[in-house]
């Protein structure tokens, strides 16, 4: 049998003393790494003949995957929806920030804004993994501007548009490029919406249903022409009601195609939805609940005003508002906060509360082959947390990319 050299020369990493999130359960076993790649140490051992190169003992620490944040506004004073000169830096700033928050990779998202703004931040996104420099980039997500006036809560009036004749071309004229597209979230009963939802769905672009009054018959329609993600449920949308519950029905509609799965975000911040809507969406439909942090510019910096793309918002302890009104606008909520409250809430596992802002993010995207789990030859992105799920240390491509100080604390 050859050694493990002869397979690659690259070391191996043995995580030691942990528990490990895998197949939903937290099992006490090492974690192996090589290449960025999270190894099948039996392979190892009796094809390669193989052995660590180094050992890590995690102090009984929990290594859950790495968080995916598919809704995040911006943050640290830099706002995604503001066509800005030093825009690639700011983008690179959050990166880097959010690692301490545990996100490994997220999706910038551009609230409505003019189509001008499109066309000059899109092609200032590129996708690209993670790495020492910040977490990876898996593409944008456009919320807006194809959605209803009565829902726009944070989103300016003025920047609205309708789908006319030529729908997917609006949308292509309006945003300019879909080159880094990952999300859209539009407004189902939007006239012409139907035939935009399965040419974005046929181009590989998940399609998120937000910032509506459809009724649930009309987001079953949607759902059935390949869009598979709710936008912050709950907010921005009709409330539920018994007789037509919206697009809340979804999460419980015998009308989903077979083999299809809706996934829905969540702003578990405290702030945006209440406990009990958040235990009763969770209950209704636990394996399709996405933690999002729908963070804005403010998060991470003193209460005060700052922006939201086109708009000036006011950050009061943990609310947003649009500036002089009561209109809740993102949140400053990051991803290791709204995982805590979400398990504090719920009484849901520890396991369940990680996979919620990380499995399921990476499955309503595709891409839990490699991200969003632990298993044999997926991405090494993880993290090491406490019992408390404070966490202690990023890791990407099995690289540290940030420790908790502990001399700091």
């Amino acid at each position: 049998m050859p050694s493990n050299k002869s397979v690659s020369d690259a070391p191996i990493v043995q995580f030691t003393n942990c528990r490990i999130l895998r197949d939903h359960q937290l099992q006490r076993e090492d974690l192996w790494v090589r290449e960025g790649k999270i190894l099948n140490p039996e392979k190892l051992f009796f094809d390669e003949k193989g052995s660590a190169d180094v050992q890590l003992d995690c102090k009984d620490s929990i290594i859950a995957p790495g968080f995916i944040d598919v809704q995040i506004n911006g943050g640290f004073g830099v706002d995604f929806s503001l066509a800005t000169d030093d825009f690639k830096s700011g983008i690179d700033l959050v990166s880097q920030k959010i690692l301490s928050h545990g996100v490994t990779s997220f999706c910038p998202t551009l609230v409505t804004s003019p189509p001008s703004v499109y066309h000059q931040v899109l092609p200032q996104i590129t996708v690209r993994n993670g790495g020492a420099h910040g977490a990876g980039i898996l593409g944008a997500h456009l919320e807006g501007p194809f959605i209803s006036k009565e829902k726009k809560g944070a989103h300016p009036e003025h920047c609205l548009r309708t789908f006319e004749a030529g729908a997917f071309q609006d949308l292509l004229a309006t945003y300019g490029s879909l080159d880094c597209v990952q999300i859209v979230t539009l407004a189902p009963e939007m006239r012409r919406s139907s035939e935009v939802i399965q040419e974005l769905t046929k181009q590989g672009i998940c399609v998120s249903l937000g910032h509506s009054v459809a009724n649930l018959s009309q987001a079953e329609e949607a759902v059935q022409h390949g869009a598979t993600f709710i936008t912050h449920l709950f907010n921005a949308m009709l409330p539920f009601h018994h007789r037509d519950p919206g697009i809340v029905g979804l999460l419980t509609s015998d009308k989903i195609p077979a083999g299809r799965r809706v996934f829905y975000g969540m702003i578990s911040d405290g702030i945006h939805t209440n406990p009990a809507a958040l235990r009763i969406a969770h209950r209704a439909h636990p394996k399709g609940l996405v933690l999002v942090t729908d963070a804005i510019a403010g998060m991470g910096l003193a209460p005060g005003r700052h922006t939201l793309g086109q708009q000036v918002v006011e950050i009061d302890g943990l609310n947003t508002y649009i500036a002089g009104t009561k209109t809740l606008s993102g949140s400053v909520a990051t991803m290791d906060t709204c995982v805590r409250h979400f398990q504090e809430a719920t009484g849901c596992s520890v396991e369940t509360a990680l996979e919620a802002a990380s499995l399921h993010p990476a499955q309503l995207l595709g891409i839990e082959h490699k991200k969003g789990t632990l298993n044999y030859d997926s991405d090494a992105d993880f993290l090491m947390l406490n019992d408390s799920l404070y966490v202690q240390a990023t890791y990407i491509a099995g690289e540290e990319v940030w420790r908790q100080d502990v001399s700091g604390m």
